[in-house]
């Protein structure tokens, strides 16, 4: 981390934007500045259906920052739905320039920037490169290469190549809300450190962010970032079947899944009656918690079959030992965990990361996405562009230059 570095991280949800602004301090950690949040609906199913009002809801964002910070924010980093990312891996083998010195800060560096060297497709485009595993000559694996006396390093590492034309997408919007890109970052990976314990860092691991429209999978072999995909339903779609079966309006239907939210019918104590105060049918109709249930448990069902469909095909399901679940559209349902373990027939557990606390749910992405660009390794800036109006448009020419040389 570089201490005093500013950071903002935009997430991008399909029900919300937020923007998280934090500072490293003197004891590598991120001290937080602000956070704003603005509702938007202009993403379904993972696609950005309106570019208008996903501009506008940034822009809101990023000015309430400015209000609250006393900052200028040129430039944010940003979050990206795992269905546009594809992750090739690739390692290279380094010699060090002085075998006698140690190896350097400059060779690693330098073994980062040769690594990204693939083919690339015409329709993708190299957003990170994920520093994994560093072997030395003598077969042993490092956390941290630099000073150890080895003649040469094998690095492997992962490319995240993300889809070209949502990134011109998403620069255009930013743009238009007055601000460049840093750089993007897939929601899941993001989220690793944040979410997951001491242990959980080093085991096979899937990520399970059930959102608002979406549901983010992230799927890690220890450290190594190996699958990414997005589903394309969330907890606003348990929502909209009980209003639907049930015949009540938006809000009482959410009031509903929040108040009696369960996942299984077989955990039902009592089933007491449910006075519908919005039914079109009939006025104060009444109905059995576990019919309530019953709606909920159907859909979430479905999500996770989802979800073993999709690992399943892409070969993933038998090395992951663990699932943890988070997000805003499924963490207040009692047992979802326990649902997803019967259908996934793999352990899940509702995530308990030590520092998920740190802040509210409603910005936790955003908070992840600014802790995941702090500790970049070896990086030599990671601070988003923060300046006066005065020196705005000048900042803004050079951005997109200045990135590209995180590494060098």
């Amino acid at each position: 981390m570089a201490i005093g570095d500013i950071i903002v991280g935009v997430d991008i949800g399909t029900s919300k934007v937020s923007t998280f602004v934090g500072e490293v301090n003197n004891f590598n950690q991120i001290e937080i500045i602000c956070s704003t949040t603005s509702k938007c609906s202009a993403i379904k199913k993972g696609v950005i259906v309106d570019e208008e009002e996903l501009s506008i809801a940034i822009a809101k964002t990023i000015k309430e920052v400015e209000e609250i910070s006393n900052l200028t924010v040129n430039s944010a980093y940003t979050t990206i739905p795992g269905k546009y990312i594809t992750i090739v891996q690739n390692s290279i083998v380094k010699e060090a320039k002085d075998k006698f010195a140690g190896i350097s800060v400059r060779d690693v560096a330098s073994a980062i920037i040769q690594v990204r060297d693939i083919e690339i497709p015409e329709d993708k485009e190299l957003i990170d490169i994920v520093p994994d595993k560093f072997i030395l000559e003598d077969g042993k694996t490092v956390e941290d290469p630099v000073g150890k006396f080895s003649s040469n390093f094998t690095l492997t590492a992962q490319i995240i190549l993300a889809e070209k034309d949502y990134i011109k997408q998403l620069k255009s919007i930013f743009r238009k809300a007055g601000i460049e890109i840093d750089g993007i970052v897939p929601t899941t990976l993001a989220e690793r450190n944040l979410i997951l314990d001491n242990n959980e860092l080093t085991d096979n691991i899937m990520i399970l962010d059930i959102g608002a429209g979406n549901t983010e999978i992230g799927i890690f072999h220890g450290s190594s970032f190996v699958y990414t995909n997005t589903i394309a339903l969330g907890g606003d779609n348990i929502t909209s079947d009980i209003g639907y079966v049930l015949g009540v309006g938006a809000e009482e239907a959410d009031k509903l899944k929040r108040q009696y939210g369960l996942a299984l019918k077989s955990f039902i104590d009592n089933d007491n009656n449910i006075v519908l105060n919005t039914c079109k049918d009939e006025k104060n109709r009444t109905i059995k918690s576990s019919d309530l249930v019953e709606i909920i448990e159907a859909r979430i069902e479905e999500i996770f079959s989802l979800v073993n469909k999709d690992i399943t095909a892409y070969g993933a399901k038998n090395n992951i030992n663990n699932v943890i679940l988070t997000g805003e559209g499924i963490v207040n349902i009692n047992k979802s965990d326990m649902a997803g373990k019967i259908i996934l027939n793999i352990p899940v557990k509702v995530a308990t990361g030590r520092l998920m606390n740190t802040v509210k749910p409603a910005y936790r992405v955003s908070f992840a996405l600014v802790r995941y660009v702090a500790a970049r390794p070896y990086a030599k800036t990671v601070s988003s562009s923060i300046g006066t109006k005065t020196e705005k448009s000048i900042v803004k020419g050079i951005l997109e230059k200045i990135k590209d040389f995180f590494y060098s």
